[in-house]
């Protein structure tokens, strides 16, 4: 509760403030500031949204006591989060109004009077009128209702048909608790996917997205259902939660509620979308300062990710084992045993006994190996995931360097199916950092810009999720090319560790492609792998931004860039390997940004350079292929003079005729002479000539400011200019 000397007060105003308008207007300002002053000289943020929660219970008990006789034949009940007793700034206050079957039209008038005084003082309610029948039939219906009605408290009126409410909508009625949960983790799993099943977004959603308040609720609710438990900590008498995960839930839950009073505190309004340009505000709110390896907005929301991280795994456990104790109680366990260390029950691997780590610490790996070399098996169990989390400090300098340990790693990333899925898990669960000190550094760090959508770690897994796919002969017509490439890469495993290494040194400042490729190079090397992978993966590390940097910013066009960029590959494995550590990387950085013309840049870049490599060019061979495009461009320039074609191509420098195709030197050629100049300015374009974009030709007299011109034009019809000549 708030204390005294804040809440006394605030129900004296309430008390005198009657049904005037201006005074209840007042009382809730007087309300909101006196939660944000207590907010900011660190009451405890539980305090801030309960409390506010029992003085809009105040503030309507009042009201109701005014408008309603006690006669009414209705109950005014807290729904959803205000039924729990949570309520933070600009938050819905939802009610349902509980009414008798023949309602008289004078308790209607009495009702509606009451709603409309809550709307003319500003309150954001929510509301329906039901009867406890319609509760019934609505909460059978919709799983939602239920949800909410689980949640609901009595405010005022009659106590009799609340509960009669609450029997008509009790598990014995609708929802039990087996049908209930099933149909609660499969909700869950939608709206996880709404959010590509990752929480290490750009701009998360604190409440919907994965590890996010929703997942906590959907908790309490599952238990709430199953076992009757009003709070958390009674799953911990239970049994179901140790102390270690209670605090960790209550502590995350905490820290997320801070967030959002903050969110709409600061855009008073429901905002529950870590929206970019509101990110740095909250750092400043949550007094983190820049410093020379990260900004503020970096540590701000680098805790925030792994806060959601920690609520996610658990979340995971706990609906594991609900799973286990709700849907699957009364089925007989299947269990196959894959060696004395673990087993599989009902499609879950788990470990023999609770000792099985603290005996065996190599096991840590094995399991997770296991996993990739049998494809049935759907996750981890609950109790051996807690395990694994518990026993994570026996990785250290001595289990990195044991020869078993190093051993079974390779063989994970070294696996034909499941390296994405078991690497993911690893960082998860704590494995991947602890065997990987430095993967700990980018482990939700995000990077303040626009172009980079997810956190670091999860980017490099989305990488490697990329890789895996070009493996798949059923996706092979994604991408062609690169499904051909990987098929005759005989080490996979390289382009894996590089994936894993390109970033891993972000956030420690300096260049980050060169302190990468130090920390795989060390790797490699700590790992026994043979001298020549060992530089190949380190090399990659530090060129995996050179190929796009090229494709998309230079001329691949122009033979010095392809004879420049094929010194710095040296060979066609090298050049190979780059490719496809650069399309996964692109497309993981953000799948919104990538397009047709991307690829294409890249598969000419890869098929210049690999040509440059396999047989290089003079200027000999320059001018002999200019020859060659321009005999093939006359060919389809039959209808022109040719002699005039002559004289226009002597004005173009030998430029020109690197940069463009065939196709378009002809299409460009037809369009000039064809034209007489009293017709000028032509403008055409051609939508199939590049992949991903239209190609215009403008052809006019030259002026001052011709160029500036017509590319301000393109740009104020927010056409995006990928290459201008």
């Amino acid at each position: 509760m708030l204390p005294a000397e804040i809440e006394l007060p605030l129900l004296k105003r309430l008390t005198s403030a009657g049904e005037d308008i201006g005074e209840l207007k007042s009382c809730i300002d007087a309300i909101n500031q006196a939660l944000l002053t207590a907010f900011n000289k660190g009451t405890p943020i539980d305090t801030s949204i309960t409390g506010r929660a029992h003085l809009v219970d105040k503030l309507l008990q009042s009201i109701w006591e005014q408008k309603c006789s006690p006669d009414c034949g209705a109950a005014l009940i807290a729904v959803g989060g205000y039924g729990r007793g949570e309520l933070h700034p600009s938050s819905d206050i939802d009610l349902l109004f509980l009414v008798e079957e023949s309602l008289q039209q004078e308790s209607e008038q009495q009702i509606s009077a009451f709603i409309t005084l809550l709307w003319d003082i500003g309150l954001n309610i929510g509301h329906s009128v039901r009867t406890p029948e319609m509760c019934a039939t609505e909460a059978a219906n919709d799983i939602t209702v239920t949800t909410a009605l689980m949640e609901s408290r009595l405010l005022a009126g009659s106590e009799s048909l609340y509960t009669e409410m609450q029997a008509a909508t009790g598990p014995d009625k609708v929802w039990p608790p087996d049908a209930f949960f099933q149909a609660k983790l499969e909700e869950q799993q939608r709206r996880h996917k709404k959010y590509d099943d990752t929480a290490h977004n750009l701009e998360p959603n604190i409440k919907g997205g994965p590890g996010g308040l929703r997942d906590i609720q959907m908790i309490q609710w599952v238990a709430r259902r199953k076992f009757g438990v009003t709070s958390l900590d009674e799953l911990v008498e239970r049994g179901i939660l140790t102390e270690a995960e209670f605090r960790s839930l209550e502590l995350g839950k905490k820290h997320l509620w801070r967030i959002r009073f903050m969110l709409h505190t600061i855009t008073g309004r429901e905002e529950d979308r870590l929206l970019f340009d509101l990110q740095q505000k909250l750092a400043a709110a949550f007094e983190h300062r820049d410093n020379e390896a990260n900004l503020a907005v970096e540590q701000f929301m680098q805790k925030y990710y792994r806060t959601i991280a920690r609520l996610q795994r658990l979340n995971e456990i706990l609906l594991q084992y609900f799973e286990e104790s709700i849907l699957n109680a009364d089925e007989k366990r299947e269990i196959t045993v894959l060696n004395r260390r673990f087993h599989i029950v009902n499609g879950y691997i788990g470990a023999v006994d609770s000792q099985i780590f603290s005996h065996r610490p190599l096991a840590l790996l094995e399991i997770f190996l296991l996993i990739t070399q049998h494809s049935t098996i759907r996750g981890i169990r609950a109790s051996t995931i807690r395990l694994i989390h518990e026993h994570l400090h026996l990785i250290d300098r001595r289990f990195r360097n044991d020869p078993k340990a190093i051993k079974l790693f390779l063989q994970i990333v070294s696996q034909s199916h499941g390296v994405y899925r078991v690497l993911r898990s690893m960082n998860r669960y704590g494995l991947l950092p602890a065997y990987i000190p430095a993967f700990t550094n980018i482990v939700g760090r995000m990077q303040y810009d626009l172009f980079h959508v997810y956190t670091v770690d999860t980017h490099t897994l989305f990488l490697i999720r990329n890789m895996r796919r070009l493996t798949v002969p059923e996706l092979n017509s994604e991408f062609p090319l690169a499904s051909e490439i990987m098929a005759s890469i005989e080490q996979q495993e390289s382009l894996i560790l590089a994936a894993l290494f390109h970033d891993i040194a972000k956030g420690r400042g300096g260049d980050h492609s060169e302190l990468g490729a130090v920390d795989a190079l060390h790797f490699c090397r700590a790992h026994a792998l043979p001298e020549q992978q060992a530089h190949l993966i380190s090399w990659l590390v530090k060129n995996h931004l050179v190929m796009s940097m090229t494709a998309q910013r230079k001329d691949i066009e122009d033979p010095d860039v392809i004879r420049n960029f094929a010194k710095l590959v040296m060979t066609p494995e090298h050049l190979k390997h780059l490719y496809l550590l650069t399309l996964c990387d692109m497309r993981a950085t953000n799948p919104k940004r990538w397009n047709g013309w991307k690829d294409t840049l890249l598969k000419q870049l890869y098929r210049h350079t690999l040509r440059e490599l396999n047989n290089p060019q003079s200027e000999a061979d320059d001018y002999s292929e200019l020859q060659k495009k321009q005999t093939q461009a006359r060919e389809q320039l039959e209808s022109q003079d040719q002699e005039a074609v002559t004289q226009l191509w002597m004005q173009f420098s030998t430029d020109y005729f690197q940069h463009h195709s065939v196709h378009e030197m002809a299409w460009h050629a037809d369009v000039i002479l064809s034209t007489p100049e009293q017709d000028y300015p032509q403008v055409r374009i051609q939508c199939e000539m590049k992949p991903g974009a239209s190609e215009i030709l403008i052809v006019d007299i030259d002026h001052d400011n011709l160029f500036a011109i017509i590319t301000s034009i393109i740009d104020q019809c927010s056409l995006n200019v990928v290459q201008a000549r």
